[in-house]
């Protein structure tokens, strides 16, 4: 009898909780978004954030049933409380590029350096209280910032983001934003005279985004929007090389250090071409036919337009930026130090420290009678893999030195094919020895994922959040990405 009531009790309490977080829209906000500018100021152990401006404008894009964020992921929070009542009405988990910049060499030297970041919220009708909050070593959140902020303010800026000499496109859509996931794709580094590829690349990457499983079977919950604006020279910088163009976001190779990595510093831009749209996902499409891209959780992501491997960087950035999946792979170099905190497990569903061997987060997708962890063929390819590693970046240098001292484009063009051949090769060995292993399409627990060789797993051998190339999501990854569509389209 006591076990009843104490099981009646617990039943009440769940149901206490789950109705605290349905929050009923109309009682707290318009139909417009607001948006928080801010300053993100620090190196690897100190932060401070200062407002900038505050924006109103447009419709809100985002769901007016789903607006707490339950997925626990991301390095922050951001959390709106009446201020009134002191209820909490909406939340979202995001990472940043500062948060990115505090594992790197010069913030461990101390050197500070300022971020632009936007909060893109529903206009609230009340004085609220905004909330930035952080994960700590142990990976529990605390407060950071906070501020009041009255939506009657004089100084919050209405309606005045848009510009004339900006395209809209619609290539793929489906109805009311707050019943879909809205996702923009701008354009970078296209002149006036290369719209038409703008388009043309639209369209493209809209297929391949609602043709790939899991799109492809919720595509009716997708709306898809391309954002022109002319930039003044095609292409983006390419620091390595001694490349600068002069474009509407100023997107560039080698962020953070990393040849590959392709980020942009000038967020207000990017918001500013954005907000011509209602959008849940920003994607900044870079016309350039370099390997690299990049991705960061309900922040935003970049990939290039013309490479062999394009249409990879566009789903795997996108498994970042929308999912908040994490990075499966662990023998390429990255612009990060000790990005996950040892002995400690990730928020990210897609890897695992496996601390509990008998609750591994994706424990009810496990394969039948499976090891836990499931020893697979890794030395011999973490060998290969690091001695292609090696000759990529001898390569890129190479190609950078090139372009550096100006050599005749035949010379560039030569070496840049050779490296396109090898790392095409590269792509289809992982392949072929990968489905070779007596654990291809089971779920697992396979140790190397999250940027280390040892102590991190993926739970299957392949997934586009691991190797390059064609291929699916793996089904952990896949059945996040549906919750998270549900998320933004119910």
């Amino acid at each position: 009898m006591k076990f009843l009531r104490a099981l009646f009790f617990c039943s009440l309490a769940l149901f206490a909780v789950t109705r605290a977080q349905v929050i009923n829209f109309d009682q707290y906000f318009l139909d417009q978004t607001m948006r928080i500018d801010y300053f993100h100021i620090g190196d690897s152990s100190s932060e401070i954030v200062t407002i900038d401006h505050i924006y109103q404008y447009g419709t809100w894009a985002g769901s007016l049933k789903n607006l707490i964020d339950n997925f626990d992921n991301g390095a922050y929070y951001y959390k709106i409380y009446d201020s009134a009542s002191d209820n909490l009405i909406y939340s979202i988990g995001f990472d940043s590029y500062f948060k990115e910049y505090q594992t790197s060499d010069e913030a461990a030297k101390g050197i500070k350096r300022t971020f632009h970041e936007s909060a893109i919220i529903p206009f609230p009708k009340n004085k609220i209280k905004f909330v930035l909050e952080k994960r700590d070593k142990q990976n529990k959140l605390n407060e950071v910032f906070s501020t009041e902020i009255d939506p009657a303010d004089l100084y919050i800026i209405k309606n005045s983001l848009r510009d004339k000499s900006v395209r809209v496109y619609r290539p793929h859509f489906s109805g009311n934003p707050h019943q879909k996931v809205d996702v923009v794709i701008l354009g970078d580094g296209y002149t006036a005279k290369d719209q038409k590829k703008f388009e043309k690349d639209l369209k493209r990457y809209t297929d391949i985004l609602i043709n790939h499983k899991p799109f492809k079977k919720h595509k009716d919950k997708f709306n898809i929007y391309g954002v022109f604006k002319a930039s003044i020279e095609s292409g983006i910088d390419e620091p390595g090389a001694n490349i600068y163009k002069n474009t509407t976001l100023s997107t560039t190779f080698y962020s953070l250090g990393s040849e590959r990595y392709i980020l942009t510093e000038d967020n207000k831009a990017m918001r500013n071409l954005a907000s011509h749209v209602p959008y849940d996902a920003i994607y900044i499409m870079c016309n350039t036919p370099r390997y690299g891209g990049g991705g960061i959780y309900n922040f935003y992501s970049t990939f290039v337009s013309d490479n062999q491997f394009s249409p990879y960087v566009f789903l795997h950035e996108f498994g970042h930026s929308f999912g908040g999946l994490a990075d499966e792979y662990y023998t390429s170099e990255v612009a990060y130090n000790d990005f996950y905190t040892a002995w400690l497990e990730p928020v990210e569903p897609n890897i695992t420290r496996a601390l509990d061997t008998k609750n591994i987060k994706w424990k009810e997708y496990l394969s039948p009678e499976i090891d836990v962890p499931t020893k697979w063929e890794k030395e011999n390819f973490d060998k290969m893999d690091l001695i292609w590693q090696k000759e990529r970046r001898e390569l890129n240098k190479k190609i950078a030195e090139l372009k550096r001292s100006r050599a005749s484009q035949q010379e560039i063009d030569n070496l840049q094919n050779e490296y396109n051949k090898k790392d095409k090769l590269r792509s289809s060995e992982v392949d072929e020895y990968l489905k070779k292993s007596k654990y291809w399409n089971k779920v697992g627990v396979f140790e190397g994922a999250g940027y280390s060789s040892s102590g991190m797993y993926r739970s299957m051998m392949d997934c586009l959040m691991f190797s390059k190339g064609t291929k699916p999501f793996c089904k952990i990854c896949e059945a996040h990405i549906v919750k998270v569509i549900n998320h933004f389209s119910e």
